[in-house]
């Protein structure tokens, strides 16, 4: 291609990148005030909507459930109610599964955060649909901000609920901040790990990295604004069943929602090309703070859950070319795998009600 066709089909591509991110702001920015969950308001909660920065200068935009005052316990001390921030499944948005697992906590008696990430959902940063391991986790450490400045929650007390791949960052963040005081991350997946080494790492190896970073470059040349992903529809009769199961969720009223990139038009191409080049369980096995991993038996993604736990332990797992030392306080980490249950399973209970909601309560409230 010579240079002038090369500067030509830059300037068409621009102009594609242009008119997709303006098509996407119009959703930005405007919240919406109507209930358009995936799952009913429970009328043990309050609800409203609330918007906080990042030291990015990003706005997220987020849901706030809290207990009425009927489901109170009554030995908090001097009415400061526990919090829970919560976030997940990558790609996903707070009307979705964050959204139910917050307003199931709240039943509970915890003030609790469901928020987009950054450049997601009703939250702010363009281009839209990109994902970075360090702005992610920052997200996770602004809603601990937003949610010690509250007048009616402890500061001292708390916690966040990461799912799918937003459990990978929960423990990236959970490693970074001290003021967690105790994180559940919910069928999790390492997003770092999968996009450096790919499935069961099928791909840990060096020609396999550096043909994805050369497909991504040229992309970045091609057409940075193109978009792939998303659950795949129609569904092919042949597809494992995870990904039935994908489909089964969000591409049925199930779990449908119009600004979910997992239910649509998934990521921009390039937009995750960060998490191939980072590693978030480093430092997890220094974590202090209690840890719950939750797990479905039948998951397609329990490796991840279960690596992550024994290098938070022991400082070491399969799949993991580091090593660091035990964990200084191993008696406050659990994993639990839930009998039977799908990944998808743990984003709502499917059809068995398999998320133990009481459990996840009662480990919040023995260390918060």
């Amino acid at each position: 291609m010579s240079k002038l066709e090369l500067n030509e089909q830059r300037e068409q591509n621009g102009a594609c990148s242009n008119f997709a991110e303006s098509r996407m702001k119009k959703t930005v920015g405007q919240l919406t005030q109507e209930w358009d969950k995936v799952f009913p308001l429970s009328d043990k909660v309050s609800h409203r909507k609330v918007t906080f920065t990042t030291q990015y200068g990003l706005t997220l935009a987020a849901d706030l459930y809290e207990p009425k005052a009927e489901n109170l316990k009554t030995q908090e001390p001097k009415n400061l109610l526990p919090a829970l921030a919560v976030s997940g499944p990558f790609g996903a948005v707070k009307e979705q599964a964050s959204g139910l697992y917050a307003m199931r906590m709240a039943e509970r008696g915890f003030v609790a955060l469901a928020f987009d990430p950054s450049y997601t959902g009703e939250s702010s940063g363009e281009p839209r649909r990109t994902a970075s391991p360090d702005i992610n986790t920052e997200d996770f450490l602004a809603a601990v901000d937003f949610l010690s400045k509250q007048e009616n929650v402890d500061a001292e007390r708390i916690g966040i609920i990461g799912i799918c791949g937003w459990g990978g960052i929960a423990l990236n963040a959970a490693a970074a901040d001290t003021r967690i005081k105790a994180t559940v991350a919910s069928t999790m997946y390492d997003m770092t790990r999968i996009s450096g080494n790919g499935y069961y790492d099928s791909d840990d190896n060096e020609a396999a990295r550096h043909a994805a970073r050369e497909a991504l470059s040229r992309q970045r040349t091609a057409d940075p604004a193109a978009m792939a992903g998303g659950v795949i529809d129609p569904l092919p009769a042949d597809a494992p069943q995870f990904v039935k199961d994908y489909y089964d969720y969000y591409k049925t009223p199930r779990g449908f929602h119009a600004r979910s990139g997992n239910s649509n038009d998934g990521w921009r191409t390039i937009g995750c090309q960060a998490y191939a080049n980072a590693r978030f369980l480093y430092y997890t096995n220094e974590i202090r703070s209690a840890v719950l991993i939750m797990h479905g038996e039948k998951a397609h993604s329990r490796y991840f859950g279960e690596a992550a736990y024994k290098y938070m332990v022991e400082g070491r797992a399969e799949g993991y070319n580091f090593t660091g030392k035990p964990n200084p306080v191993p008696e406050n980490k659990q994993l639990l795998i839930i009998p039977s249950a799908t990944h998808c399973d743990l984003y709502d209970g499917g059809t068995k009600g398999f998320i133990p909601w009481d459990k996840l309560a009662e480990f919040f409230d023995k260390n918060l």
